[in-house]
C-alpha cells in the first residue's frame, strides 16, 4: 500500500513537473515570437528613419564597425561570465580558440568578408529603398539560400516548397513592377535616394547572406565551438574588414569630421539593436520552431508595411498588397515541416533499411537546424 501511494505521489508531481515545463516552453514561444518580430522590423524602420532624417549623415561604415566591436564585447563578457569571471582562464581559452586553433578561426574569414559586404549593403539598400519594399524584396535570401544549399549540401526540398520558392519570386516580381510604375514621393523626389542602387544592393545582399549562411554551415559541421566563440571569431574578421571598408570608402572624410561624425541617440539606438539583436535572436530562436519563425518573418513584413505608412507616407496599393500576400504565404509555406515521406513508404520495406536511410537524414536536419541560427547573428 504504502509503495503504490508512494509511486501514485510520483507520477502526480512528475505530470505537475511536466505541465508547468510545458506551460514555461509555451511562453517562451510567444516571448521568441514578439522578440523575432520586433527585432527584424526595428531594425529596418529606424535604419530607414536615420538615413532620411535632414542634417548630417553619420558614415554608415563607421556603424557597421562599431556595432562589431559592441558584438565582440559583448561575446567576450558573456564568455567571462561562463567562465566565472577567472580572467586568467578566459584568456587561455580564448588564446588556444583563436591562436592556437588557428585553422578554425581563418576558416571564418570568407563568411566574415560577406557579412560585413552584406551589413554594409543593407545600409545602401534601406538608404534608398521604403521601408516596406526592402522588407518584402529582401525574403529573397530564402530562395538564395535554399538554392546554395541545394548546390553546395545537396539538400533535398519538398514540392511545397519549390512551389512556396516561385510564388516567393513572383511576390517580388510583383512588388518591383509596382515600384517602377509608382515610385515613392522621397525616393523620387531626394537627390540622395536612387531607387537602381537600392535594388542593386538588396539583390547583392540576399546573394551574400544565401551564400554566407550555407558556407557557415558547411564548414562548422561537427564543430563543438560555442556560438559566442563563433562571434568573437567572426567578430574581429569583421572589424578588421570593416575598417579596411571604412578607410577604403570614407577615409579622408573620416580623418576630416571624425569617426562619430553624425552620431545622434537615435543614430546610436540602430547600431546597438544591430550589434545586440542578432545575440538576442540567437537566444531566443531555439525556443522557436520553424512555422514561428517563418510566421515572425511574415508578420514583421506587415508591421513594417503599417509603420511606413504612418512614418514614411508610404502608399500601399492593389499591386503591393497582391506581391506583399505572395511574400508572406511563400514564407510560412517555406517554414512547414517536410512531409514525413519515409514514414509512408517504410509500409512497403522492411524497417531496418528504412532506418539505416532515414537516421542520416535527421541527423543532417538537426545540425541544419543547429547551426542555421548562427548565421542570423551577424546580418
Amino acid at each position: 500500500m504504502a509503495a503504490g501511494s508512494h509511486s501514485q505521489a510520483a507520477a502526480e508531481e512528475e505530470k505537475t513537473t511536466s505541465g508547468s515545463q510545458s506551460e514555461v516552453h509555451r511562453r517562451l514561444k510567444y516571448i521568441s515570437l514578439a522578440v523575432l518580430v520586433v527585432q527584424n522590423a526595428s531594425l529596418i524602420l529606424s535604419i530607414r528613419y536615420v538615413r532620411t532624417l535632414p542634417g548630417d549623415r553619420f558614415f554608415t561604415t563607421s556603424a557597421v564597425v562599431m556595432a562589431e566591436v559592441l558584438k565582440v564585447v559583448t561575446c567576450l563578457f558573456i564568455i567571462l561570465l561562463q567562465r566565472k569571471f577567472h580572467v586568467k582562464d578566459t584568456v587561455y581559452f580564448l588564446f588556444d580558440s583563436i591562436v592556437f586553433q588557428y585553422k578554425d578561426t581563418v576558416k571564418l574569414a570568407v563568411p566574415s568578408l560577406i557579412y560585413t559586404l552584406q551589413n554594409n549593403l543593407q545600409y545602401v539598400a534601406i538608404s534608398n529603398l521604403p521601408a516596406a519594399t526592402f522588407q518584402v524584396t529582401y525574403q529573397l535570401k530564402i530562395l538564395t539560400t535554399a538554392l546554395f544549399s541545394v548546390m553546395m549540401l545537396r539538400k533535398t526540398l519538398s514540392r511545397v516548397q519549390w512551389v512556396s520558392l516561385l510564388l516567393l519570386f513572383a511576390g517580388v516580381a510583383v512588388v518591383q513592377l509596382e515600384q517602377e510604375g509608382k515610385k515613392e514621393a522621397s525616393v523620387s523626389e531626394d537627390s540622395h535616394q536612387n531607387y537602381s542602387v537600392g535594388l542593386v544592393a538588396v539583390v547583392i545582399s540576399c546573394l551574400s547572406s544565401g551564400f554566407a549562411g550555407v558556407y557557415f554551415e558547411k564548414i562548422l559541421k561537427g564543430s563543438s565551438a560555442s556560438v559566442w566563440m563563433r562571434n568573437v571569431q567572426l567578430g574581429i574578421f569583421g572589424t578588421a574588414l570593416g575598417a579596411l571598408g571604412l578607410w577604403w570608402n570614407d577615409g579622408a572624410a573620416v580623418a576630416e569630421r571624425g569617426f562619430l561624425f553624425g552620431y545622434t541617440g537615435t543614430v546610436w539606438c540602430v547600431i546597438f539593436n544591430q550589434a545586440f539583436g542578432g545575440l538576442l535572436v540567437a537566444v531566443v530562436v531555439k525556443y522557436a520552431d520553424n512555422i514561428l519563425k517563418g510566421f515572425a518573418t511574415s508578420f514583421s513584413i506587415i508591421v513594417s508595411t503599417v509603420m511606413s505608412v504612418y512614418l514614411f507616407g508610404f502608399q500601399v496599393d492593389l499591386l503591393f498588397t497582391v506581391g506583399a500576400g505572395l511574400v508572406i504565404g511563400a514564407v510560412y509555406m517555406y517554414s512547414l515541416p517536410k512531409a514525413t515521406v519515409a514514414s509512408s513508404s517504410s509500409l512497403s520495406s522492411s524497417s531496418s533499411s528504412s532506418a539505416s536511410l532515414a537516421s542520416p537524414r535527421m541527423d543532417g536536419g538537426a545540425e541544419m537546424e543547429a547551426f542555421l541560427p548562427k548565421s542570423v547573428l551577424v546580418k
